[in-house]
């Protein structure tokens, strides 16, 4: 089994579309090579796969990323499942985690939520899709300066508060505080969880 995630970036047409599309490209090319294992495509949005295990922790850098940029949010459809035919492109590779991945990212288009997982076991699909309602209340409230802080720390899991104080020019304290506005425990314990349910599939 792998992980599809295919997204879109919310607002895109109100930002600059060289600042987001060069990060987010950088991001995607720690993952993998364009365009075996992702792609961007038709300006706005994008897709790519990864190992299931991995795939909370890769929607939330691709998040705090892109919230980080002002007025910018993305759209984020998570499909798991098989990949019966791999192509040069992904966009052409197929499987049940591609069809669950791209029927979903429509399903979120039409009912407003920014986050969603689709497998096939209905009663997974039901516990995870609660647990990301209810941490989007949070994830999509994220300030750009906490996105910037929670992105630092997903990429460098061994990062330090302090390091972190350098690195934004501000107080360990204010470091500390914006970690605790944002759960980043709580957001750990999360994706522990998310872990465990996927493995049970």
């Amino acid at each position: 089994m792998i992980a599809v995630i295919t997204g879109d970036i919310i607002n895109s047409q109100h930002a600059e579309t060289e600042v987001w599309i060069t990060r987010l490209k950088n991001l995607l090319e720690n993952w993998g090579s364009a365009p075996h294992t992702w792609e961007i495509y038709r300006g706005d949005e994008f897709q790519f796969k990864c190992n299931i295990d991995a795939v909370f922790w890769r929607f939330l850098a691709i998040k705090s990323l892109i919230k980080s940029q002002e007025n910018l949010d993305v759209r984020i459809a998570i499909g798991i499942g098989e990949e019966n035919f791999s192509s040069e492109k992904i966009t052409e590779s197929n499987g049940t985690a591609y069809v669950h991945s791209g029927r979903l990212l429509n399903d979120l288009k039409n009912d407003g939520h920014t986050v969603a997982i689709k497998t096939s076991n209905d009663s997974v699909n039901k516990d995870l899709n609660i647990l990301l309602k209810w941490s989007s209340k949070d994830f999509d409230n994220w300030t750009m300066a906490t996105s910037e802080i929670i992105h630092e720390m997903i990429m460098n899991q061994d990062i330090t508060q302090e390091d972190l104080a350098k690195r934004f020019n501000i107080s360990q304290s204010s470091i500390s505080q914006r970690l605790k506005r944002a759960n980043y425990e709580l957001i750990v314990e999360t994706n522990q969880y998310f872990r465990k349910k996927i493995s049970e599939l």
